[in-house]
């Protein structure tokens, strides 16, 4: 009666396990140390388009893509030997219908019977995710071509356009020399000026040119606090004639990567911003912050300035030569540069601002 029982249980355990094996969404495959098929279930004639008879009857190998035939090879060595469980590896095979299947193999050791071991291969077809991650590469690579091109076209288009701006302005000096009189003409007044206008974007230009995305192991972990304190001394006179107060309640142990040419520049930038940019019915305050967020240090600029219209202007804060106040010394180039140099360093800029109530820049640094 006992052995009837146990009969019946393992009967039923062995439905249990073959019902999983032929209606698991995976394909699943036992196969000998010989690449032959020995078991085959439903889910694997779906990926390879192929009946279990004629899948019995054609060595694994004639299926698999020339190129991928040796991957297994290493791997599967380790795994006779003992050295590992199990393992996984990419492989391309040939659909019935011709067409490339990208599979992912989980291969593992089994003994069905003592001293004959056999393997589980189970199948994932990854095609489609393959092809989208090849897609990505070849649209990476075009857009790396690209910007390539483009660097080396803004490095001859400035080289040239410097060379020439240099020239035209010797010459003009030369006409001086020869012609006494011609300072007084006006339309040499307005060349003259049109050659210095000249000779200042390209001076942008080569600014914005020379800025590149710099790799990690080229920066410098940099004290946020030592910085901010030296740009503040740096524009002291500035900040002086204006009666502002800066206050700077960044940490002394906050550190972050970064150029320092670039670090100085950014600071300086948004610091004479605010001051440029005051408002004429209050004395300046300028308040300087930081925290971390996730694996960034994040640098606050805030100011009791005038205030930026983000609904009139926002889209266009960070371009070049855009101006948003009555103000004869803005060019509109330093915000353009500012960012740049920020994303240059794997960073980014947010702004929040209020006509009349005041603009807070919050840059994001690389936290070191």
């Amino acid at each position: 009666m006992k052995v009837s029982n146990h009969l019946r249980n393992f009967s039923s355990a062995y439905d249990v396990l073959e019902r999983t094996f032929n209606n698991t969404y995976n394909g699943i495959a036992i196969v000998n140390l010989d690449g032959n098929w020995l078991k085959v279930n439903e889910s694997v004639c779906d990926i390879f388009g192929y009946t279990r008879w004629e899948l019995f009857n054609m060595d694994i190998h004639n299926i698999v893509y020339a190129q991928d035939l040796g991957v297994h090879e290493e791997k599967f060595d380790n795994l006779i030997n003992g050295n590992i469980s199990k393992y996984r590896v990419k492989q391309r095979y040939f659909h019935k219908d011709g067409s490339i299947l990208w599979l992912l193999i989980s291969v593992s050791l089994v003994y069905f019977k003592a001293g004959r071991p056999h393997m589980i291969w189970q199948f994932t077809d990854i095609t489609n995710r393959q092809k989208n991650q090849d897609k990505l590469k070849t649209m990476l690579n075009v857009a790396r071509e690209q910007n390539e091109r483009l660097t080396s076209f803004a490095n001859i288009v400035t080289h040239n356009l410097r060379s020439h701006s240099g020239n035209l302005e010797s010459l003009t000096g030369f006409l001086e020399e020869d012609f006494s009189n011609l300072r007084e003409n006006e339309n040499y007044q307005l060349l003259k000026r049109a050659i210095d206008n000249l000779q200042e974007t390209v001076s942008h230009l080569t600014e914005v040119a020379k800025i590149r995305e710099i790799e990690d192991s080229k920066m410098e972990n940099l004290n946020l606090y030592d910085y901010t304190e030296k740009a503040t001394y740096n524009i002291i006179a500035l900040a002086q004639n204006a009666e502002a107060v800066i206050y700077n309640f960044i940490s002394e142990d906050i550190f972050i990567k970064g150029i320092p040419a670039y670090l100085d520049s950014i600071i300086l930038n948004f610091l004479t911003n605010a001051i440029k940019y005051k408002s004429e019915n209050r004395k300046p305050i300028i308040e300087l912050s930081s925290e971390v967020v996730d694996d960034f240090v994040v640098l606050h600029i805030k100011d009791n300035g005038l205030g930026i219209d983000l609904e009139r202007f926002g889209d266009q804060l960070f371009q070049m030569y855009n101006t948003f106040h009555y103000n004869e010394d803005a060019v509109g180039i330093g915000l353009f540069i500012t960012k740049n140099q920020i994303e240059s360093l794997g960073g980014k800029v947010e702004v929040k601002s209020e006509v009349g109530v005041g603009t807070e820049f919050s840059v994001f640094f690389k936290k070191a």
